[in-house]
Parts: structure tokens; sequence; C-alpha cells
């Protein structure tokens, strides 16, 4: 089902071996309990591979890409996470980019580079750094079972991080779209203190915009919808982002549903979001 395939792609990412070690039935908790049964797994050596391959052992870019694979954003909080220098960690984070293993993003109509975000780009690095890099020794000791209950743990706040990314690019697969006013691209809103903090900003232009057509909220929730107070959020963050106004939409995209009330223009589920990326033009 669709809200199951955009879970697995949160995990797998769009290798083709990893692909096809997720089974017709399988559920999360299921598939990594197979996967993480064996050392060999390519779930478990894909990561290692693609990493000895991109970047020399012991260099300044292993240090970081392993900050940022813990989650850290900001580039002083991967400063102290990694321990290499100011200098070298400039130096790494334009290697991590040029070689398209980290995203540096800047929010919407921006200019701060003090405000700029780095996060793995590729779902399936993103998760093994997290959850199955610092887990090795325990796979190696065939304790599979201890790291797939600390990764069902830690499960539900990852994938509320992770799917972001892939819901932005569904949408702009589906971009031009009349629904969404003028909007071409999509980016995300957020201050020095997070407050607010958007998911989802659209906007036509990709440099200097000048309005936001919509503003959205991402809900992946496994049981709750996106519920009137969600709904109410969105709008009262609405005049706190700029060159927003009445006439900017409100966007939810929600795993599991939507209350009759949320008060949304636009209304997206997985189902939607996964035929965007069959029918992208």
């Amino acid at each position: 089902d669709p809200a199951t395939a955009l879970d697995a792609y949160c995990m797998l990412g769009g290798f083709p071996q990893l692909a096809v070690t997720w089974r017709a039935k399988d559920t999360v908790r299921r598939y990594l309990t197979r996967e993480l049964s064996e050392a060999t797994s390519p779930l478990v050596v894909s990561g290692e591979r693609v990493i000895a391959a991109e970047l020399p052992p012991h260099s300044a870019p292993r240090a970081v890409i392993a900050a940022v694979g813990t989650g850290e954003t900001e580039f002083t909080k991967i400063l102290h996470r990694s321990g290499v220098g100011r200098t070298s960690l400039s130096a790494a984070l334009g290697t991590l980019a040029q070689k398209r293993i980290v995203n540096r993003q800047m929010p919407f109509a921006g200019n701060q580079t003090k405000l700029s975000r780095y996060t793995i780009a590729d779902p399936y690095l993103r998760f093994w750094l997290r959850f199955i890099a610092p887990n090795l020794p325990l796979i190696e000791r065939r304790r599979g079972d201890l790291v797939v209950e600390r990764i069902m743990d830690g499960w539900s706040t990852f994938r509320g991080h992770a799917i972001e990314p892939i819901v932005r690019t569904s949408i702009e697969h589906m971009l031009p779209d009349e629904r969404f006013g003028d909007a071409n691209f999509i980016s995300a809103y957020w201050t020095r203190t997070n407050d607010p903090e958007v998911d989802l900003v659209g906007h036509a232009e990709n440099r200097r915009p000048k309005s936001a057509a919509f503003l959205g909220s991402i809900k992946w929730r496994d049981t709750a919808p996106f519920s009137r107070q969600d709904g109410a959020a969105l709008a009262a963050v609405r005049t706190r982002v700029p060159l927003t106004g009445n006439a900017t939409l409100l966007v939810g995209v929600s795993r599991n549903g939507f209350s009759p009330n949320a008060r949304l223009d636009i209304e997206l589920g997985p189902e939607q979001l996964l035929n965007a990326w069959s029918t992208r033009r």
C-alpha cells in the first residue's frame, strides 16, 4: 500500500538491490527482523560499500558524514560532534555536497548562511548512518533483534523527518498545477529559534522568490489524522513567514487522513504522493 511503500523508501531509498529484498507482505518490523539477522544482508553491507567507494578512511568527510548522520543539521553542532576544525569542516561539507552525499538547504526567502541546514541526501544512507552503522558490532554478533528494537523505538521520530524531503520532491513532480497556485518549487522555512518552522513553502521563482504560493504541514503519524488543531497551527504562522498573505494557500500532508474541519485548501495523502512519481512530467 502507498503508506508502507513510502515508509520503505525512507529506509531503502532507490537502490534496486535493496528494493527487491522488501517482500509483498513485509512491515517495517518484519523486514528489519529478517534483514538484520545476517551481517551480510544488503541492508547492512551496502552502506559500508557506498562510503568506502566515495570517501577515504580516517578523513574529515568521514567524520562529518557520521555527525550529520546522527541528525545534526547546523554547522556549529556538526563542528562539535565531528571533532574536526572549522576550516576542515567547511571543506568537508563542500566535498560532500559536490558528491551529492549531503544537501545544503536555506530557509525560504533567506540569505543568511548561518541558517543553513545540512542533511544526508539519500534516504538509505540517512537510515544506515542513523541506525545501522552505530550498531554494526551487535549485528555481527547476531544480535540483530536488539538492533530492531532500537530502530523501532526511534522509527516514528526518524521517519517524521525523513519523509519531509520525499514529500517535497513528490509535490515538485506534480507542479505546475493550478491547485497549488503559481508554485514551481518547494522549500521550507525556519528561523534561528525554529519559531516558526514550516515544512513546505511553494513559490514560483527558484531564486529571489517574490511571494509564497502556499504553506504546508506534514503529519506522518501511524494512527492520528491531520487534525483541526494542526490546520489552525498552520494558518496561524501564515502571517509570520515572509512573502505570504491572505491568498497564500494552506496544504496538509498526512499519512493517516484528515479531520473534516482541518480547513485546508489542499489535502494530500500517501496515494497522491506515490502517484506523483509514476505520472511525473
